[in-house]
């Protein structure tokens, strides 16, 4: 299962917080915060310059290069661009800070980062995270089964083009913008500005029909590349818009006895 909710959290280590977040199916952490809380430095970041321009790894390893700038939110509810190490690059970054804390802090990143790897190999951990963490949000039961089951078939179809010749992540989008256009008439960046959002997740955004011609169009779509043994950009894409147009026939036809739009303003928190 492709996990690619984004999820960040903050986890304390003998009262000092530490943020971290997925990035590659791995947890990524705050090298600033770590050393922060092994040396109860006023000046981490002061610190840490200082530390790269003078340590090597034990294997001659520059210590910036364990690191990735990935975005994390600042005390002024920001998000910036910071030096982020997984499990074993701050293993290995605190191996050249002098603390007392090192060795228990050590126990405590091996627990905190190895939960991950449980999801990993056991997907329905996974899962049950992301439940508790929709519901702590404020969501409804019947939406949060909705949005589940929508992880799930969005999961099937990002491997079904794995298999069948989507490479990158500009392919993905490409595909799933034929699916949202033959659902919806929109993009999901146009989507996006009609309800309103500029980082938010688009499918955290949506009501239940949302949601549920969302999965139609990629059910429908995996089960035309299933049947079919598409390969290559060309009918992946071709599919894309088949089983789209599906959803959106659907849709069409709901909305004509409704007698309203099923594409919403509306945001299931509101």
């Amino acid at each position: 299962m492709n996990m690619n909710i984004e999820d960040t959290r903050i986890v304390l280590f003998k009262d000092k917080k530490i943020r971290r977040l997925i990035y590659h199916n791995d947890w990524w952490f705050s090298v600033i915060d770590v050393i922060e809380a092994l040396t109860d430095s006023s000046q981490p970041s002061k610190y840490w310059t200082a530390m790269k321009a003078r340590v090597n790894s034990d294997d001659g390893v520059q210590l910036s290069t364990l690191c990735r700038q990935l975005k994390l939110e600042s005390s002024d509810g920001k998000k910036y661009e910071t030096d982020c190490a997984n499990t074993e690059g701050i293993f290995r970054i605190i191996q050249s800070i002098p603390s007392p804390k090192a060795e228990p802090f050590k126990r405590w990143l091996a627990k905190v980062g190895y939960e991950r790897v449980q999801e990993i190999e056991n997907p329905e951990l996974g899962m049950r995270r992301t439940r508790m963490l929709y519901k702590l949000k404020g969501y409804s039961e019947g939406w949060i089964e909705n949005r589940m089951r929508g992880i799930a078939i969005r999961d099937e179809l990002t491997d079904q083009w794995q298999k069948r010749g989507a490479k990158i992540q500009r392919d993905y989008q490409i595909l799933t913008a034929e699916i949202s256009k033959a659902t919806f008439g929109v993009t999901p960046s146009e989507y996006k500005k009609i309800k309103g959002l500029s980082r938010e997740n688009l499918r955290d955004n949506m009501d239940d029909l949302e949601l549920i011609f969302s999965m139609l169009g990629e059910r429908a779509t995996t089960e035309i590349h299933q049947t079919e043994n598409s390969k290559g950009m060309d009918k992946l894409k071709s599919d894309a818009k088949f089983g789209g147009k599906i959803a959106g026939d659907a849709r069409k036809k709901l909305e004509n006895r409704l007698h309203r739009s099923i594409v919403t303003t509306k945001k299931p928190l509101n």
